[in-house]
This record gives C-alpha cells, structure tokens and sequence, in this order.
C-alpha cells in the first residue's frame, strides 16, 4: 500500500485499505505489520504516532493486548487475527528524514509576533489601552504583566461563577453516587480539594464538552470587557474575534498532574496557524504566586517565529511538553537569564502571544489557584481549533451591541451530543484531542490511547 496523502488523512486511509483488503479476501488470514529492519528509534515513534500506540520495539514481545502479540519467531513483526500485509514505515510516517512529525516544519515566521506585527497606535488612547512604548514591550518580549487592571467587581462576579461551576459538577458527581457529600460547606478555594479526594481528577471534567458547554454570564462580560478589548486592540487591530479556546483552570494544592510543562499554544494547533497571533489573558482569581503556581515565561522566545519539536503526553496529563535543551536550540533562548517568574495581583493579568514558551508551577500552597485564559485573534484570519470557529466580539473599533454566544457554544454542546450518541463515559477523567497525532509520543498514557480508540472506532464505522 502507498500512502500519499497528508500526515491528517494517513489512518484514514490506512484504515479503507485495511478493510477493503479483507474484505475483497486478497491478504491471508493472518495480519502481519511488518517494521523494517532498518527503521530507527525515530521512525518507530513517528509509527506510533499516526497509528495510535503500537508497541513496536525490536527486543520486547509487549503490546497491548487489544493490538496483538509479537511474533517470537520474528520480533520486527507483530501479528494480529484476521488480516496480513505489510507497508514500508517511511512511507506511512511520510518520513522525509528521521524526526520529522506532522507537527514540525522549517517555515518561520518572525514578523507575525515581533514589533513588525504591532498595529498603529492610537494617539488619544481608550480606557484600559496603554502606552506605545508598553504595547512595543509585548511585541519585543512576547508578553506583560499588567497590576491592577480589573475592578473587583469584575473578577467577583467570575468568582461566582466557578463556584456555580463547581457546585453544578459536585451535583452530577453527587446523583451518580461517585461521592458521598456536596461539601456546600466549603470555599471556592478548598471544595475541589475535598471532592478529589473521593473522586481524584475531578477537574479533568471541567474540560470535558459535556460540562464546557455553558458559558456563565461573568465568563462572557469579562471576555468581552470594553477595556479588554481596547488593549487587544492594541495587539491586534480594532478587527476582534475570541479564539474558541477559553479554560477555567484550577490548580490544586500538591496536585502533579496539574502541573503544566514548557510548551508553546501554537504547538498545539495547525499548522496552518502557525503564522496567527493569537493573544492569551491568564487571569487569576486570587494573588497568584509561585507558592501557588503562577505562571513563567520565557523571555523573547517568540522572536524565531518558530514552533519548537513538542512531544506528548506529560506524565499522566494530556499536555504537549518543549524539553528545555530543544527550547534552547530552536528558538535561541537561555533559560539561565531569560525565564521570567510572573506573580500578578488579583485584579491583574499576564498577556502573552501564543509561540512564546511557558508553563504552569506547582501549586504548593493549601488553597486551589484558579485562573481564566482568554484568546483573541483577527477574524479575517482563516483560525480556529481543529473545525471550531471563534465568536466575533468587536468590528470597527467598536463593541458588537449583541454577541452570539449561543452559535458559539453549540459547537461544544454538538461534541457533548457526539460523547452521549457514542457512549462514552462522562465520568471517565480523561482528555483526547487530535494534536496527540501531531507530535512524537513519548508517554503513551490514558489520554493518548483513549483517543486512538475512539479514532480506530470512528474508522471502523465509516
């Protein structure tokens, strides 16, 4: 079989010819995946990659046992009931050379994040807008940290809203007899904690479609914020679009898997996008802190234009990981000097574009540090995450008298039907995405392989 398509369409196909094969009675009975004896570590893992977790090793015998068993005979085979061919690995992984994943490319592009991309200025500036040589800031380091920019009463009422976010999951987990107590007893920042600890991983289904399809009335106005937007006009032209992905984030005390690791936001999209400035507001809901996790930056880590080599997952969490040393190399960056710790007020914000590197600290206080991210982009820019479109917020330099936040948020109520037609398990603390097929698989936990299952299902139905 010959695979020419794109790195995108490489297990569809794979998987019609597979099936077309078998049933047309033109392979043996015995499926047999052949790995060249000549393919290296790299190939190998690009494998893995598009086709979902194979274990393919020359010297173990160990797979998982819903794929197959290796053949003692030939350990550079892996033999499965049913069906027999074998493909050229360079050709399915679309390997030009050794390393190369759907994710990589050599394509840069400097002038999309650095004070070539900056709009004009306004000379009279708008609440909440701030100076040239501010905005220039952004532009030259990739990000700011900005004190005291939201009245109270604005953050109060997103407060409000995570715990109405909180009460509602306590309620579902509660009827389900997965914990024995609402904990209404407890704060905003301690009743998390308490649910964990009957139903570990309790946060993971804050980011599930089936809990993410509303979106509270202090998520919108604050998303939407007059003085927001004017900054962001700033940053991207008075043309303004919400990016379809926002996160409420909680980050419980001495919680590892809520650490987040080095990483770029554009290695997580297309790369089609690569080119899209696409500004981030991390706002915290309390003082954030490297006690309780703050963000850190890297300073001018954006200014290659460049996606470093990402791998996956991060321990048990569905993150994208930058090792250090690839960071260093591919954008020009020494960590030594240029890591940048961002503690902000309750009331501030750190905005930053989306190829600058950072990560999320360990929450090491006794109290959950929760956080909003907000992006923005251009709406004449062909963006979005993988088929979802943005929520148009501001046209002419003016605010849109009515967003459509329910055409918006139909998208994540058309995944939660998608979830329930397919049975899935919304209780299951587990997230897919389709940028594990983007990068190396270096961890294959449950995240990866949940996904690759549903994806081997969807195929089987076609």
């Amino acid at each position: 079989m010959t695979c020419r398509q794109t790195s995108s369409n490489r297990l569809n196909r794979w998987y019609r010819d597979r099936d077309a094969d078998y049933e047309s009675g033109a392979r043996s009975k015995e499926f047999t995946w052949a790995i060249l004896h000549t393919c290296g570590q790299q190939q190998r893992a690009s494998f893995n990659t598009l086709l979902g977790g194979w274990e393919v090793r020359k010297r173990t015998q160990t797979v998982p046992k819903f794929f197959g068993t290796v053949s003692k005979k030939d350990r550079n085979h892996i033999h499965f009931n049913n069906f027999h061919f074998s493909v050229s690995l360079r050709k399915m992984a679309g390997l030009d050379k050794i390393g190369t994943y759907p994710g990589e490319t050599t394509k840069a592009y400097p002038e999309k994040y650095d004070i070539r991309a900056m709009p004009p200025q306004p000379k009279v500036l708008k609440p909440g807008q701030l100076p040239e040589k501010v905005i220039r800031q952004f532009f030259d380091e990739g990000f700011l940290v900005i004190h005291n920019f939201f009245h109270k009463e604005e953050l109060d009422a997103c407060r409000r809203d995570v715990e109405k976010c909180v009460g509602d999951l306590a309620q579902v987990l509660f009827k389900a007899g997965k914990i024995s107590d609402l904990y209404e007893e407890a704060g905003l920042f301690e009743r998390l904690t308490l649910i964990e600890r009957e139903y570990p991983d309790a946060n993971v289904l804050l980011h599930k479609p089936r809990t993410k399809h509303h979106l509270y009335e202090g998520f919108c106005n604050l998303w939407a914020n007059e003085r927001l937007l004017n900054l962001i006009e700033q940053l991207i032209g008075p043309e303004i679009m919400g990016n379809p992905v926002w996160n409420v984030r909680p980050k419980v005390p001495k919680n590892e898997s809520l650490v987040i690791p080095w990483h770029q936001d554009a290695g997580y999209t297309d790369n089609e996008l690569y080119g899209l400035l696409v500004p981030t507001a991390w706002i915290p809901l309390l003082d954030a802190t490297k006690e309780n996790g703050c963000l850190e930056l890297v300073k001018g880590g954006h200014r290659t234009g460049k996606v470093a080599r990402h791998v996956g997952c991060y321990k048990n969490t569905w993150y994208l990981s930058l090792p250090e040393d690839e960071m260093e190399r591919a954008l020009d960056v020494d960590l030594s000097k240029d890591k940048v710790l961002c503690e902000v007020n309750y009331g501030g914000l750190v905005i930053f574009n989306n190829m600058v590197p950072h990560r999320g600290l360990e929450n090491t206080s006794s109290t959950i540090r929760w956080s909003l991210d907000l992006r923005w982009m251009a709406p004449s820019e062909q963006g979005g995450w993988y088929g979802k479109s943005g929520v148009l917020m501001r046209s002419g330099g003016q605010n849109l008298p009515k967003i459509d936040w329910n055409r918006f948020l139909q998208q994540n109520e058309d995944d939660k039907m998608r979830e329930e037609r397919e049975g899935l398990d919304m209780f299951e603390p587990i997230f897919t995405s389709p940028y594990f097929k983007r990068w190396q698989i270096t961890n294959y936990n449950k995240h990866v392989q949940k996904y690759f299952e549903q994806e081997r299902k969807a195929q089987r139905n076609l």
